[in-house]
């Protein structure tokens, strides 16, 4: 990866065989004009490699990667296995997948086989070995993308349901202890044998639906893994193996899956126009498309908490990404912003999707750089300045890593559990199948609020508690229904050994089998924490919340508890948070306790983003604040050399000023600035300062 032409790769995805007619050598040219240094083909015409069976073509992307080659344009090439051609899905009906047993899907759009069926497999291995064989040495080629957003279905099949018997077999032993770890007493599910294991479909068992959303999910990077491992005997050693992950897909662990790669790679998709102001109110999570500006941050945090490590972009907003109804694209200046916050949390690559607007297909209207007429425009016109920028900034970027204020603690497996087993509301009253997501996600959106910059971990990367707790002074923990007792010991001792831990409902609540524990809740931190519950409720409104006697907690004036309330009772903690409710008043909203060297704040309720920003601004230590505007942020971290960066954001029509901290020089234009002066940002702008 050190051959990379620029230490932040810029381009877009690329499908020649999509134009209206032959006209690669103006899309380089523009591509060349436009600052590209990578573009990513092949991996979604399968039926344009082998038209038919055994029949192979694979000299037709010959000319691209010469042309891209000469322009001095790197290249991901993508193995197709994500869209099997027509006469796979004839021939061999039997490796339709089945979202229901019995139930095929129906072949028509793609991701519809099930790639555990050996006879996938035999066409999948061909075709990647016939690509890989012919395109390795290529010197345009830098790395390759397997598959693509992988993990779409939950697969029935047969062969797939027998796969999960013997991986229960193999993981429990006996139907003995199946029964007693799962409950299976209960409704007279008890099994006598492994063949009275009855099908996904019906099931209404929880412990049942969580070990069936852990074995798809290793289905899947199984299977990537075994693409990674094929490529990876003709790759060259300068060459990395990825795939581009949909971080919302139901079937799919970002971390297990990135473990078998050599870099991550996603796809964030988000809303632009009025959703990128600040200050915002509402917004979140829309399945693969998120809303705010937090949200990008998120979306970025995730892709780096994969490997705790910088990662790629293969796809993200190029014009209006959506359907035909959900047309919005970008205002002037808002590419350039989202584009420098995804390189300020880790991005190596920004790469969009994609270079032009198709004429035809389901995704007519997810608009490219170019548009339906072909003709550059204003989207062309901004991305060639990003482009312009990152080569101008140049060494700046080597080796730059971003900083962290706070750690989140990620659980799939709470995750999973939380979706099988839905526990709080969604706004229509129904069940919230993204609880772990609008838990933890509440704190993550209040810590950057707050101004600080966070670090997703998922719970198998964590290290020593005395290393987490000099390196990550606070620590949250929300929302982690599925924990062993190894977990939640690991969070107090975090705490002793001097960090400050945040925990949130549902955290400790449920153990590794998402079986509901006996301990007085939060179990096993109830005595760290000096506070315990054990009644909740869902809250339909929200509760009006106020600082309690004595309580150093500032808080806005519209905070406000959401969704949950757990009924938290004192036992040593002093109490920071008070519901104003004449029945939720006599529990603490949330409350704080030291414990060894270090303390625990437990906060019962899903925070608003007031509330969650007040309880960061008051939690957080003062080296970790960052003065700025209400619609400007700042984020930073270190370049190979040692240098510290600022990224420097205004998400707002209006011109606004920002007040250097230290003397710097701006990494995109030269200009130096001197410790204290006002740096203007005009709208939708954003700064580069690399500290002198």
């Amino acid at each position: 990866m050190s051959d990379w032409p620029n230490p932040v790769l810029f381009g877009a995805a690329y499908y020649h065989e999509y134009q209206p007619y032959d006209r690669l050598k103006d899309d380089l040219d523009l591509m060349a004009e436009a600052g590209f240094s990578v573009i990513r083909v092949g991996e979604s015409v399968w039926s344009t490699w082998e038209p038919e069976n055994g029949r192979f073509d694979l000299d037709w992307l010959q000319p691209v990667l010469d042309g891209a080659h000469e322009k001095g344009i790197a290249v991901v090439l993508g193995t197709p296995t994500y869209a099997v051609p027509p006469w796979l899905a004839r021939l061999y009906p039997e490796i339709a997948g089945e979202h229901r047993t019995g139930e095929r899907i129906p072949w028509g759009g793609r991701q519809e086989v099930d790639y555990t069926h050996p006879g996938f497999r035999f066409h999948a291995e061909r075709v990647i070995r016939g690509i890989a064989a012919r395109y390795a040495g290529h010197p345009a080629v830098i790395g390759w993308q397997v598959d693509n957003e992988p993990g779409l279905q939950l697969f029935h099949n047969e062969g797939v349901f027998q796969r999960f018997v013997d991986h229960l077999r193999h993981t429990y032993g006996d139907v003995e202890t199946l029964n007693r770890e799962w409950g299976l007493v209960y409704w007279s599910h008890r099994l006598s044998t492994w063949a009275d294991l009855w099908r996904p479909d019906g099931n209404a068992q929880p412990q049942y639906a969580l070990a069936w959303r852990r074995f798809q999910a290793e289905l899947t990077t199984e299977f990537i893994g075994w693409q990674a491992d094929i490529v990876g005997e003709y790759a060259r050693e300068d060459q990395f193996v990825t795939t581009c992950i949909s971080y919302p897909r139901p079937a799919v662990d970002d971390r297990g899956v990135s473990e078998r790669l050599s870099i991550t790679a996603g796809n964030p998709y988000y809303r632009m126009q009025d959703a990128f102001e600040l200050p915002q109110h509402g917004g979140g999570s829309s399945h693969w498309r998120t809303d705010g500006v937090w949200a990008l941050y998120h979306s970025a945090d995730r892709m780096y908490s994969s490997r705790q490590a910088p990662f790629l972009v293969t796809e993200t907003n190029a014009q209006a990404i959506g359907e035909p109804w959900f047309s919005e694209p970008a205002f002037d200046g808002q590419w350039r912003q989202a584009a420098w916050a995804l390189v300020s949390r880790g991005a190596r690559m920004v790469e969009y999707w994609h270079w032009h607007t198709l004429h035809y297909g389901t995704e007519t209207y997810w608009g490219g750089i170019l548009p339906h007429s072909l003709k550059p425009g204003r989207v062309y016109r901004e991305l060639a300045g990003i482009g312009a920028e990152l080569r101008r900034a140049g060494s700046a970027l080597e080796g730059f890593e971003p900083d962290a204020d706070v750690a989140v603690l990620y659980s799939k497996d709470s995750q999973w559990a939380l979706e099988t087993h839905p526990q709080i509301a969604a706004e229509d009253g129904g069940p919230e199948r993204g609880g772990f997501e609008a838990i933890s996600s509440a704190f993550y959106r209040g810590a950057f609020e707050a101004g600080l910059q966070a670090r997703i971990v998922h719970l198998e990367q964590l290290e020593a508690p005395e290393a987490v707790a000099e390196r990550y002074p606070v620590l949250v923990a929300a929302g982690l229904y599925t924990a062993d007792d190894a977990t939640l010991d690991w969070l107090a001792a975090y705490a002793a050994a001097g960090g400050h831990l945040i925990a949130g409902p549902r955290t400790g609540y449920g153990d590794a089998e998402a079986r509901a524990r006996t301990d007085v809740k939060p179990a096993r931190l109830a005595e760290a924490a000096g506070a315990w519950y054990d009644e909740f409720a869902n809250l339909r409104a929200e509760v009006e919340v106020r600082a309690a006697a004595d309580s150093e907690v500032a808080l806005a004036e519209d905070a406000a508890a959401t969704r949950w309330a757990d009924g938290v009772r004192l036992a040593g903690a002093r109490p920071l948070v008070e519901y104003v409710h004449p029945h939720y008043g006599q529990f603490a909203c949330a409350s704080t306790a030291e414990h060894g060297a270090g303390r625990v704040t437990y906060v019962g309720t899903v925070p608003n983003p007031a509330l969650a920003k007040s309880l960061f601004e008051w939690a957080a230590p003062e080296s970790a604040r960052r003065d700025s505007g209400p619609s400007v942020t700042v984020t930073s971290g270190r370049n190979g050399a040692g240098r510290t960066l600022r990224f420097v954001h205004n998400w707002s029509w209006d011109e606004t000023e920002y007040v250097v901290p230290a003397a710097a020089t701006d990494a995109v234009d030269g200009t130096g600035h001197a410790e204290g002066e006002p740096l203007r940002l005009g709208a939708w702008d954003v700064r580069v300062l690399v500290e002198d």
